[in-house]
């Protein structure tokens, strides 16, 4: 097949004419063209008045090596290979199947890989099913009570579940269109494949986790919730096995590490048993709500509105005169501010969407860097009690049962505690307390949000309205450690694989299951699959 670049459509025309734009631009008749496959859609809006989809298409040709070779132009190149090759696996025996824990992106995806390639794997969830989260998570944010092992952070899908389904990533890596291509397998639109930004929303996200479990399940493999990995068992630095809920034991030689960003109580029991981790950077702020159709003239302008574009999104950035990053992170056009608390007495925010994005409010985390030498310690968990330490505070301010303190722009930028609602109602569901957000927030990061407001005015006009709405505390974006692994993706720890975003080494929902799947390939190279992958597992007198 050949690829075509540069492929324009205008806000009124069809994909139907797509085919007759090829056929014009490569000089052949569009009987000629056997098929035609967007590979990816991007957008041009860089003129006010007139914004174009700009598509790369493969292209099938009757004759398609005398067309290439007469045209031999820039935007006419040949489709490298894309599909996935699956490692060969290794000889070494595995006497027990190996097991994921966690079944967030990363360990989904290292569960269907191993399932896939024929190694039963066994997927140990601490939470409960989507549904029954589902469940759990919409009782808490109506009554308060919190499961601190099932909510948005923890249970199927992970914390992404309750987000806007964001499928961008800035890694360039084959893996990413097989992890694409598996979630459209599994119910996801098809657009995400080429989309320039694509997201399928938290509606369709539950959809689509619920259909990788069971297509794991059919290929040999189990999940099982509710089940809490409370210890490891370790014999000469190599892993043996695993405690599950303070009770059960269970014998495994291959353990993917999945465990999220959130799991404290989990980095604290690895530390303990010496796995190696240090610090990391991460980012603390706020929330930002503004009205989505404020969002929408801005960005979209003479076309706001246009069924075409929907709901506009935004990504920006500052870097402070203290030197500090502040940017905006996974924004959510039509969207929510959800109470995200994985711990009593702590109040951390997140953001949400369905896939329709068609709610009243855009929102989007405002953030500023933080580094080890901000958290007083260069404890390997020092990043954590950093953590918890804004969002008890958050939760003080709040007035406790997991009430959200808030701030308008104005208020925010004159120094000076709101005393009441704007223009914007804002959607957090436990409910509000007007405060002044320098209370559960270091100076500095305060400082460098305010700096970035104004520039980001700059940027987006109407981003300092001053009824926008700001909601504190966000400080989950990142993980606060980074799990030591070699270039095998091995621990210290043999027979651990740490992955995904808990370990440090992904962010957002693509990365970490690429990351789940370059671990489960690593652990197929070096283990044999077999009858003998049997599971062992006894409940302790």
């Amino acid at each position: 097949m050949l690829r075509v670049t540069g492929v324009k459509l205008s806000l009124d025309e069809d994909k139907s004419l797509i085919k007759n734009k090829i056929a014009g631009k490569l000089g052949v008749g569009e009987n000629e063209i056997a098929r035609c496959v967007i590979f990816k859609e991007s957008i041009d809006a860089r003129k006010r008045n007139r914004i174009y989809f700009v598509y790369t298409v493969d292209v099938e040709l009757v004759n398609e090596q005398a067309v290439f070779k007469r045209l031999k132009a820039g935007d006419v190149s040949v489709v490298p290979p894309l599909d996935y090759r699956f490692v060969q696996p290794g000889h070494k025996a595995l006497p027990h199947r190996p097991v994921v824990l966690g079944t967030g992106p990363a360990g989904l995806f290292a569960g269907l890989l191993l399932a896939r390639m024929g190694y039963r794997p066994l997927l140990l969830e601490r939470g409960a099913d989507v549904d029954t989260r589902t469940q759990i998570v919409r009782s808490f944010w109506q009554t308060g009570c919190l499961d601190k092992d099932c909510n948005v952070q923890f249970g199927e899908g992970g914390a992404g579940t309750f987000s806007d389904g964001k499928l961008t990533t800035l890694i360039k890596d084959k893996r990413c269109r097989k992890v694409l291509e598996e979630m459209v397998l599994a119910g996801a639109p098809g657009e995400i494949i080429y989309s320039y930004k694509p997201h399928i929303g938290t509606d369709i996200l539950k959809i689509v986790v619920k259909n990788i479990r069971q297509k794991i399940i059919e290929l040999g493999g189990e999940v099982r919730f509710n089940s809490k990995v409370t210890d490891i068992i370790v014999e000469g630095h190599k892993l043996t096995g695993l405690e599950i809920n303070d009770r059960h034991t269970l014998a495994t030689e291959a353990l993917v590490l999945a465990i999220g960003h959130s799991a404290r109580d989990t980095f604290a029991m690895l530390h303990n048993r010496g796995v190696l981790m240090s610090p990391k950077p991460f980012s603390i702020g706020v929330r930002v709500e503004h009205p989505q159709t404020l969002i929408n003239q801005a960005q979209h302008k003479n076309f706001a509105g246009h069924p075409k574009l929907g709901p506009a999104e935004y990504k920006l950035a500052y870097h402070s005169s203290a030197g500090r990053s502040a940017y905006t992170f996974c924004m959510c056009p039509g969207g929510l501010v959800v109470a995200a608390a994985s711990e009593d007495g702590y109040v951390v925010t997140n953001g949400m969407s369905e896939y329709a994005r068609d709610g009243q409010n855009a929102n989007s985390a405002l953030l500023v860097g933080v580094r080890p030498d901000d958290f007083g310690s260069d404890h390997p968990l020092a990043g954590v009690e950093f953590q918890r330490k804004w969002e008890g505070r958050a939760f003080a301010l709040g007035g406790g049962n997991y009430i959200a303190p808030v701030q308008l722009v104005g208020d925010f930028l004159a120094d000076r505690p709101s005393a009441g609602p704007g223009e914007v109602e804002p959607s957090y569901p436990r409910g509000v307390r007007y405060a002044d957000l320098r209370e559960c927030l270091p100076g500095y990061v305060t400082a460098a949000l305010k700096e970035a407001i104004m520039d980001f005015d700059r940027k987006l006009k109407g981003f300092a309205l001053p009824g926008a709405v700001l909601t504190g505390v966000e400080t989950r974006s990142s993980s606060p450690v980074r799990i030591y692994r070699d270039e095998k993706c091995r621990s210290n720890i043999a027979g651990i694989y740490p992955a995904g975003e808990g370990p440090g080494y992904a962010g957002g929902i693509v990365s970490s299951a690429v990351d789940g799947v370059k671990a489960a390939e690593f652990i197929v190279s070096q283990y044999a699959r077999g009858d003998n992958c049997s599971p062992t597992c006894r409940v302790d007198a």
